[in-house]
C-alpha cells in the first residue's frame, strides 16, 4: 500500500489479501499467507495497515434473514423531494432502524431511493405515513414491495479491481 496525493494505492498483494478476506474473513493470517505464497507476518502487517487507514472497516456475519426465521417484507421507496431539502430528508431517513440503505439519484428530478424493511404491509404503511411522508421537503413517495429476490451480492474487490487506485507490483525478472 502506498500513498499518492493523499490517496491510498493498493498493490496486487493488498488486493489478493482483501479478496481472501471477502471469501472468508475467519481464516487465519497463516492460511491466507499460505494460499498467497507470502509470510503470515506480511498478511498481518498489511491487514493492520488497511484497518488503520479505513480500507477494512469491519468484520461481520452475513445472515440470511429468511433462513433465520424472519418473516419481513422489503420495499424500495422512491422519494421525490424539494431539491433544497433532499440532503436533510436523506439524513433523517438514515436515522430510522427500518431503513437499510439510502441513496440519492439525479434523473429528471433529484430522488432519494431507500430500502426499507417492515414486519408486514400494515407496519410498512404506518412507517411511511408517520415517519417519511411528514418530513419537510417530501413531495411524494412511490413504494415498490420486493416480491422475489433473484440476486443479492456484496461489492467484491475481485470483481472490480480496475475501479481502485492500484499500483502494479514490480517483477524481479
Amino acid at each position: 500500500m502506498k500513498f499518492k496525493n493523499n490517496t491510498v494505492a493498493l498493490d496486487a498483494t493488498d488486493l489478493r489479501i482483501l479478496e481472501a478476506l471477502q471469501e472468508n474473513a475467519r481464516q487465519t493470517y497463516t492460511a491466507i499467507g499460505k494460499s498467497l505464497g507470502i509470510a503470515h507476518s506480511t498478511v498481518y502487517d498489511r491487514i493492520k495497515r488497511m484497518e488503520r487507514h479505513g480500507i477494512i472497516k469491519e468484520y461481520t456475519a452475513v445472515i440470511d434473514a429468511e433462513r433465520a426465521g424472519a418473516k419481513n417484507i422489503i420495499a424500495i421507496m422512491t422519494i421525490f423531494t424539494d431539491p433544497k431539502e433532499s440532503d436533510k430528508v436523506a439524513e433523517k431517513l438514515c436515522e430510522a432502524p427500518q431503513i437499510l440503505e439510502v441513496y440519492t439519484s439525479l434523473s429528471e428530478e433529484l430522488l432519494i431511493i431507500a430500502k426499507v424493511v417492515a414486519e408486514n404491509q400494515e407496519s410498512l404503511h404506518e412507517f411511511i405515513a408517520s415517519s417519511v411522508a411528514p418530513l419537510p421537503g417530501v413531495l411524494r413517495i412511490r413504494t415498490s414491495m420486493i416480491t422475489k429476490k433473484f440476486k443479492e451480492t456484496r461489492f467484491s474487490i475481485a470483481n472490480n479491481p480496475k475501479q481502485l487506485t492500484f499500483i502494479k507490483e514490480k517483477s524481479n525478472k
